[in-house]
């Protein structure tokens, strides 16, 4: 049944592209009605318009029709299925990971001294170099105005 389906859905397919490419368009009524000599074809002036056009659409219509009968016997019979389906299912691994033995709290206790933690000043008097040298007086910048910039007094030392 399927196969003879198929084969006259190939025949409609076929029957329905050659209607469609021998009609004329639109345009070619144009020149019939100077007198082109359709009057003298087989279906008459108009004839074969009324009857390409209908039969396209009868033909249309058996296509349409033969594509939803197909589309049935193809999936409409079976029950759905799914390719996860098909693949056996296997026992999931199980990997046991070792658990560390619980540890008992213990009292909190008194921080220790520690001897190598050194106070914060006393860390800076360590890293500070000692020298005899004085410190340099910063020097007195231009003024850029132009002004006298009063003198600064110098403090001995």
């Amino acid at each position: 049944m399927y196969t003879f389906l198929i084969v006259v859905y190939v025949l409609v397919s076929a029957s329905l592209i050659g209607l469609v490419l021998i009609q004329h368009g639109k345009g070619a009524d144009a020149g019939a009605a100077f007198g082109s000599g359709a009057s003298g074809t087989v279906f008459g002036a108009r004839g074969s318009a009324n009857f390409l056009s209908r039969t396209t659409a009868w033909l249309a219509a058996v296509f349409f029709a033969l594509s939803l009968v197909l589309a049935y016997f193809m999936h409409g019979r079976a029950a759905p299925h799914s390719v996860v389906d098909a693949v056996p299912a296997k026992p999931a691994a199980t990997v046991e990971l070792p658990v560390p033995a619980p540890v008992a709290p213990t009292a909190p206790t008194a921080p220790t001294a520690k001897t190598d933690v050194v106070p914060a000043a006393a860390a800076a008097q360590q890293a500070a170099p000692v020298t005899d040298a004085k410190p340099a007086a910063p020097a007195a910048a231009p003024a850029a105005t132009g002004a006298a910039k009063p003198a600064t007094p110098k403090v001995p030392q």
